[in-house]
């Protein structure tokens, strides 16, 4: 199934999305307070979930996920042709991908069309894919295996109300579109790889670099409308943003759906899912968004 840009203007709701953000009819304002605007994509964000970043070793940015209490969700949108199908090419590479890597794999009819799901001890990856105009998003859905079935349902509703913004610079088909922090997010980020180097450098007896990253131009941020200026929702996308965990690679976690060519070419490491499993006093699963919430306060 292909979601293709048009004339007709929608909000988040009126119909299945993802969307291209030219047919959005919805304000600036409330995807600001409902979605983690990252540039190239607009990731609506789940209640009782966490924003959280994964930095590399050179302490950049390299992924930013949603991780609720069944699971962590992934979203990244790449360059396609004009003709579309590509998610249908992605799949058959993808799935011989991760078969190599020793996942127990398989290929399911979803929504938008064949889903592939690796599974590995203790836990599954979920990987959906749709192709709209010009772009291809893919959402992973990491769990253990007692949340499958409920974090595909989540990821597919998160999916739902996933915003795409194309841009028209020329991008090769497959090509990741680039991901842009927002500013509340950027700075939690650069606070993080300060304190990074710092300790770096008094592993190494050294005087660190002060301000190496805190005076980092924010200025390419997603959109000037980023910083909502009326209410914030709690628990909506500015909340989560405010409270972000920044992790590295060092911390034993790994970006088991991210590789140089994400949208599934390449080689892909598939590990255990981790940091996703429920305590018992955590929230129940919701499989809305924090517009959800939002449009539900406005009425």
């Amino acid at each position: 199934m292909n979601t293709v840009a048009s004339t007709e203007k929608y909000s988040i709701g009126d119909t299945a999305g993802p969307y291209d953000i030219a047919d959005l009819a919805t304000s600036h304002l409330d995807l600001a307070n409902s979605h983690l605007d990252l540039g190239s994509v607009l990731m609506p964000v789940v209640e009782g979930g966490q924003v959280t970043v994964e930095m590399s070793a050179s302490h950049e940015p390299e992924a930013v996920y949603l991780v609720t209490p069944v699971g962590r969700i992934g979203l990244h949108a790449f360059a396609a042709p004009r003709s579309g199908g590509q998610w249908r090419e992605v799949v058959r590479e993808l799935a011989e991908s991760l078969r190599s890597d020793g996942a127990q794999t398989s290929i399911e009819d979803g929504h938008w069309g064949r889903e592939v799901i690796a599974r590995v001890p203790g836990g599954s990856h979920r990987f959906i894919g749709v192709d709209g105009a010009r772009w291809m998003v893919r959402c992973v859905a990491s769990g253990p295996e007692e949340s499958e079935v409920q974090l595909a349902q989540l990821a597919r509703a998160v999916l739902a109300e996933t915003v795409v913004r194309r841009g028209n610079e020329p991008y090769p088909p497959r090509e990741l579109l680039p991901i842009v922090l927002p500013p509340v997010l950027a700075e939690q980020v650069a606070a993080a790889q300060q304190q990074m180097v710092d300790q770096a450098a008094q592993e190494a007896g050294v005087e660190p670099e002060t301000g190496a990253f805190a005076s980092r131009p924010l200025s390419d941020a997603p959109s000037r409308d980023s910083r909502p200026t009326g209410e914030v929702i709690p628990g909506g996308a500015v909340a989560q943003s405010a409270s972000a965990t920044i992790y590295t690679e060092d911390d034993g976690t790994s970006s088991d759906e991210t590789s140089a060519d994400a949208a599934g070419s390449n080689r892909a490491e598939i590990d255990e899912p981790d940091a996703v499993r429920a305590d018992e006093d955590a929230p129940a699963p919701s499989s809305g968004s924090a517009m959800s919430r939002f449009r539900r306060r406005r009425r």
